[in-house]
């Protein structure tokens, strides 16, 4: 089937269901339509038989789920808004025979080109795919690397220098890969773009030329050095910056620092893979750096002001008030990670209760005396009640 086919002949209208006709019904109008034109009920009716050719041919597209899908597709993309000349009904109407074949005086222009087009979109004839012979740019790989930071170093962002590999143009052929003094040729296969069509039915796909592996040349005489490729490995040092709250196991991105492009295309990307090493005081928690801060049993319990250190600079000070927790959260503001927009997060503090481990006689005699004051006082009277009361 050509695609003059596709374009031209409407299946649904032949079978008279909607485009959203379904496979049933599909069915059930091309049985009743066959009984009625079928040749063997109208013989010697040429036009009934003409009729029951064009239903026959209809169904064999809409009754397959694939070529039903690709029927559609080529009449949504080429179906209209083409240009031509408005016909009755507010429609248009075209020339196909223009438009896929082209006459002698036509060789080269738009019917041709659209012959061309169509063509080697479907794979149907109606004109002979045309390559300009240039050879494409083409991108250069990703690379990737790690590096391991200190915990400060990721949360305020470093500079680190990275020794890389990857693959760049040769240098003894300058990257054509063919030997000094020869040049490579023009591949016949793909003409020079690096690209071949595959058919898929009734599409047909471009996909890296096989004879040429995408390169759009052949090397008849390969250079020793990189064997033909056009490439080699390449060792260089970059100085990659590493930007503030970084975590650890995170990508870095940096657009243009990896491989080199070929043929004037543009370079890869680098990916650096980081690894945070823990810290002696200090975690985190997204944005917010935390601490745990011991506090004496006597501070929590009449309240102080207490020095904090944070990741860079001076310690601040915190109030605790009386009759603090064990496991308090204080927030002082702004001395955690670095964001994007600027801002800080926070420094997150918990306090740890420190209970004494020994004692003197004057200590024990003071704690005891207090423990006489304060024995009315059932922390766990509450709590014995609840567990009843279920």
């Amino acid at each position: 089937m050509s695609t003059k086919d596709y374009l031209e002949k409407d299946y649904y209208a032949v079978l008279g269901v909607p485009k959203t006709a379904t496979a049933d019904e599909i069915k059930k109008a091309y049985r009743k339509l066959a009984r009625q034109y079928h040749p063997d009920t109208n013989q010697g009716d040429t036009a009934k038989e003409t009729k029951f050719k064009e239903i026959s041919e209809a169904y064999d597209v809409l009754s397959d789920s694939k070529r039903r899908k690709e029927y559609d597709e080529a009449r949504t993309l080429f179906g209209s808004g083409m240009g031509g000349q408005r016909a009755g009904g507010g429609g248009f109407a075209f020339d196909f025979g223009d438009l896929f074949g082209g006459t002698a005086g036509q060789q080269g222009g738009a019917g041709e080109r659209l012959g061309d087009l169509f063509g080697g979109l479907f794979n149907r004839g109606g004109g002979t795919t045309r390559t300009t012979r240039t050879t494409r740019p083409r991108r250069g790989q990703d690379v990737e690397s790690e590096v391991t930071l200190t915990f400060t170093e990721a949360v305020e962002g470093t500079t680190v220098s990275l020794r890389l590999s990857s693959s760049a143009a040769c240098a003894a052929c300058t990257g054509t890969g063919a030997k000094a003094g020869t040049t490579p040729r023009v591949c016949p296969t793909c003409e020079g773009t690096g690209a071949a069509s595959r058919n898929l039915g009734n599409f047909a796909f471009s996909e890296p030329c096989r004879d040429c592996k995408g390169r759009g040349l052949i090397v008849d005489d390969p250079c020793p050095v990189c064997e033909g490729s056009g490439r080699a490995k390449s060792t260089r040092t970059i100085q990659a910056r590493i930007p503030a709250g970084v975590a650890d196991g995170q990508k870095v991105r940096l657009k243009g620092k990896g491989a080199p492009g070929e043929n004037g295309g543009p370079a890869g990307d680098l990916y650096i893979l980081t690894h945070v090493k823990p810290h002696a005081v200090f975690g985190r928690s997204g944005d917010n750096l935390t601490i745990t801060v011991p506090v004496t049993f006597t501070e929590a319990a009449l309240g102080a002001e207490i020095k904090v250190p944070i990741l860079k600079g001076m310690p601040v000070t915190l109030r605790i008030p009386a009759g603090t927790p064990n496991g308090r959260t204080f927030r002082v503001r702004g001395r955690g990670v670095a964001r994007k927009d600027g801002t800080k997060g926070d420094l997150l503090a918990s306090v740890e209760v420190l209970v004494p481990q020994t004692l003197d006689d004057k200590s024990r005699e003071l704690l005891t005396e207090f423990n006489t004051l304060t024995a009315g006082d059932d922390p766990r009277a509450d709590l014995i009640q609840r567990a009843r009361s279920e």
